[in-house]
């Protein structure tokens, strides 16, 4: 959580508490996270970077030529009442463990500055091996470079309070000190074009004139003294003249001697406050002092805001997953999320969660668009049935596939409301899952070459054939085929296998059905499953442990559906529905009045007004008893047959809905929806469980520096709080 920043403000405090805090920062690694007020010192090769830092803090760096520093140095100077010399290292943020172990507990102290000349070069040794760095550059062993930072601490009462670092410029509250040879033209050197790239405006760089001695010629110093009063390339900072001592001379603390030169011309004219090296010394302990209270509040709020970035990392990162109990946690808690969000788009409850804006979400709403056909109820029938023509027959024959030529109205008229009601007493299983092919579009969606690894189980019809015509020539052959000795009706295995080869598109068009719905539910799955892990890597482990329990599900959905289909189709078709009954006797009747209606004649000379239908009983016996028996037969085979399919596809389709649909793919103990649950995690065997839900190394590690990190910012938070 945000850290509120305290109400108290810095100005009571002077410059070097201010310093101090700073200080104090730049030990705890804050300046890794956040820009510290710093001066760095740059320059290029034997500018005599090495001598002004021993000039300005009395340090005996070297300054052979061979040399060159191959690790930043932090030089702070302190006033104190006692002398002494504290030599540490500041480690790298990204230090392993090992090297962390070697490095922290290095430091050195020494009572005054003469031991610390002294042991200065020991020490330098010292800080190579224990950073690792190599003694011979020829060889192999060892790094050349270190990310450490070497921290000289200068304490006494004759010491300012100043922080130079010999690195980093691109930080906005750091001071260039541009360390510039006179001897050498300025176009040449690199320095000034690096400092303008970091500080476009020269708002933060200040120019320091080094060995001005070696300088012969008065037009150079001619223009050098033009450098220092600002006429050319003019710096906000200004440029200072200083002289050190060169490598083969003996280091001295004192400079005054070496700097008599500028009492003579044309050194002579310049301002003394920007000649020398105490000149130099007293600016820049001015300047840090100037950068710490301007930059004090942005600073806190830096850090501020740099623990609200940790908050946030970590977060992301999810809770801790290093023991058993919290990758049990951890996983429990996505699986608790899964179900939730597995459990509304089953029931379509789609405003609890506003991952349902993405379509692939919504599940139920999917799986019931694919009743907007009527395929099955138009095509899954090998003939269209023969029925009569009648306000009784034309409802059912609409949505069956009869066909029959047009006739003229019956009295079946009568009763044909009641036979439209009656048909339409149960609701039609079609209505709610038909089993149907979908639009173009969704049929892409759901190309089985999309879920490779569903291959094995789910299948593609490319469009069922129309029904044919002529079913009476058909059941005639089949008749004929398949007769025993019956006396004037057949046997039940004529029908049987009539029933069966008239649903033999039933097995094809079942398994699109339940395989188109086995994938919107695998894909459901999947997208929410990605969702709610978040991480892709947690999402893959994840799946890969649940893939072979779906996949088994998925066929046991498929295997209900084609055991009811099994029932149907190979067993004895029977019925206990008066539907059937009904149906078959309306059917009946149908015929009779279409009969009738052939053989009426119209009359108009009765008694009535109006004309009105006669029906000679004759013609009506002839019709009768000119029928053969084959035809017969036939005729009552087909009539059973429509009035049975009726009761069978209804049945059929409810069955697969209700078992194979919603039980074994949405709504059951063994549906697919529960196989990521918090049972399964809570049976995950630990050596399982540490494979899913354990926290990769580099993850690990993220963890571990971003809670550093923010330990460190909380603490420095703290310095800084008065």
């Amino acid at each position: 959580m945000p850290i509120e920043e305290g109400a108290s403000s810095p100005k009571h405090l002077n410059s070097s508490e201010l310093l101090k805090k700073i200080d104090k920062l730049r030990e705890k690694n804050i300046g890794k996270h956040v820009p510290l007020p710093q001066l760095v010192v740059v320059g290029d090769q034997s500018s005599g970077k090495s001598s002004l830092l021993a000039s300005l803090t009395k340090i005996p760096f070297p300054r052979d030529i061979e040399l060159c520093t191959r690790y930043a140095t932090q030089i702070t100077s302190r006033r104190e009442n006692d002398r002494s010399v504290e030599i540490s290292i500041i480690l790298a943020v990204d230090a392993s463990a090992e090297h962390r172990a070697k490095v922290q507990g290095y430091k050195r102290t020494l009572r005054g500055t003469e031991d610390f000349r002294l042991e200065f070069p020991t020490i330098l040794q010292e800080v190579d091996v224990c950073m690792g760095i190599r003694s011979d550059l020829s060889s192999k062993e060892g790094s050349v470079f270190s990310k450490d930072v070497l921290r000289i601490e200068l304490c006494g009462p004759e010491e300012g309070y100043l922080t130079v670092i010999d690195s980093y410029i691109a930080d906005a509250r750091t001071v260039i000190l541009a360390v510039l040879p006179s001897n050498v033209d300025l176009a040449t050197q690199e320095i000034l074009k690096l400092a303008k790239d970091y500080d476009e405006n020269g708002e933060r760089t200040l120019g320091v004139l080094t060995k001005p001695d070696l300088v012969i010629e008065q037009s150079a110093k001619a223009a050098l003294c033009s450098l220092v009063l600002g006429h050319k390339r003019p710096l906000t900072l200004g440029y200072y003249l200083v002289r050190n001592q060169g490598a083969d001379k003996n280091t001295s603390f004192d400079g005054e001697e070496g700097e008599r030169m500028f009492d003579s011309q044309p050194w002579s004219s310049l301002p003394r406050d920007r000649i020398g090296i105490q000149a130099l010394r007293e600016r820049l302990g001015e300047l840090l002092s100037e950068v710490t209270e301007r930059e004090f509040p942005e600073l806190r709020k830096d850090i501020k805001n740099q623990i609200d970035t940790c908050h946030q990392d970590l977060d992301r990162l999810g809770p801790a997953r290093q023991t058993e109990q919290e990758q049990r946690a951890f996983l429990s808690g996505i699986a608790r999320q899964f179900q939730i969000l597995a459990r509304a788009a089953r029931d379509a409850h789609y405003t609890e969660n506003e991952a349902f804006a993405e379509s692939d979400l919504r599940l139920l709403t999917h799986i019931v668009n694919f009743s907007d056909s009527s395929t099955f109820r138009a095509k899954a029938h090998l003939y269209s049935f023969d029925c009569p023509t009648s306000d009784a027959a034309d409802n059912d024959q609409a949505d069956n596939g009869t066909n029959n030529k047009p006739h003229g109205k019956s009295q079946s008229d009568k009763w044909g409301p009641r036979w439209k009601a009656n048909m339409h007493a149960q609701p039609t299983a079609e209505d709610r899952f038909c089993l149907a092919q979908n639009s173009s579009e969704t049929w892409k969606s759901l190309d089985p070459s999309n879920f490779p690894e569903l291959e094995p189980i789910v299948s593609r019809l490319e469009g069922p054939e129309d029904p044919k015509g002529d079913i009476k020539a058909w059941i005639e052959v089949l008749y004929s085929n398949s007769r025993g000795l019956d006396l004037g009706t057949f046997g039940n295995n004529i029908f049987c296998n009539a029933f069966k080869e008239h649903a033999g598109k039933w097995e094809a068009m079942t398994r699109e059905h339940v395989s188109n719905v086995i994938m919107v539910v695998h894909r459901f799955l999947s997208t929410a499953l990605g969702k709610i892990c978040g991480s892709k890597q947690l999402y893959n482990k994840i799946w890969s442990s649940i893939l072979d329990e779906l996949l088994k599900r998925y066929e046991m959905a498929m295997s209900q559906a084609l055991f009811l289909l099994s029932v149907e189709r190979n067993r004895r078709p029977y019925t206990l529905n008066n539907y059937f009954n009904q149906t078959l006797q309306k059917l009946r009747s149908a015929r009779v009045a279409q009969a009738l209606e052939d053989n009426a004649m119209v009359d108009s000379d009765t008694w009535t007004t109006g004309s009105a239908k006669i029906v000679d009983l004759n013609a009506v016996k002839k019709t009768v008893s000119d029928q053969a028996n084959v035809e017969h037969i036939t005729g009552e085979i087909h009539d059973i047959l429509w009035s049975y399919y009726q009761v069978a596809r209804e049945r059929f389709v409810d069955n697969v809905h209700m078992q194979a649909i919603e039980h074994c793919l949405l709504t059951g103990p063994e549906s697919p929806l529960e196989v990521f649950s918090q049972e399964w995690v809570i049976n995950l065997e630990p050596e399982e469980l540490a494979a899913i839900a354990g926290e990769s190394q580099a993850t690990k590690a993220r963890r571990t520096g971003l809670k550093q990190k923010m330990e460190d910012l909380k603490s420095a938070l703290q310095t800084l709080k008065f």
